[in-house]
């Protein structure tokens, strides 16, 4: 399947995120759909409780009612999820599957979902632009798309140094 995955939110009863979230597991596990399927979520976060002069921290649920699934959206797997015992259907206009937008995923989990696209590859000339290196010319040493970076090999008073900068402070030297 060529179809990426896409990040959806079920709801389900109160007090059963956790096992909603352990049922729909056991059943990609039991029928192997990990390739549709891929992740499940219960969004928490850790909180510092003070409770009679004593303080402790607790995991306590950032959406209750909630769960994330990072899925392709297919008829088997909305039929897994929508038939998982807890759950009352997904988010959504119709409880139709609608997928959170890649703003969404970045402000719930701090990921950054947008795609790079570079002009220069590994063994390119570029030019450093924006930092204190501003028109020094190197060599793509590579490419860390995940990360939105770049390794560079710059030549500074006659030595090879590397450089690890974002994607977006360098420039294609067009010869």
């Amino acid at each position: 399947m060529s179809e990426a995955a896409k990040w959806y939110v079920i709801h389900t009863y109160s007090g059963y995120e956790n096992k909603v979230a352990q049922n729909i597991e056991k059943v990609v596990e039991n029928r192997k759909l990990h390739d549709l399927i891929r992740e499940v979520r219960v969004p928490t976060e850790k909180v510092t409780e003070i409770t009679d002069g004593k303080t402790k921290e607790v995991e306590r649920k950032t959406y209750p009612g909630y769960v994330l699934l990072k899925m392709i959206c297919t008829d088997d797997s909305w039929y897994v999820v929508r038939n998982t015992r807890g759950c009352t259907g997904f988010v959504g206009p119709g409880s139709e599957p609608t997928p959170l937008s890649d703003a969404e995923v970045k402000a719930l989990f701090g990921i950054d979902t947008s795609t790079v696209e570079v002009n220069f590859k590994e063994g390119d000339r570029v030019r450093i632009s924006g930092t204190a290196m501003d028109g020094f010319i190197g060599v793509v040493q590579s490419i860390n798309l995940d990360e939105k970076t770049v390794d560079v090999l710059v030549s500074m008073f006659g030595r090879e140094t590397p450089t690890t900068l974002p994607i977006n402070q360098v420039v294609l030297v067009e010869d």
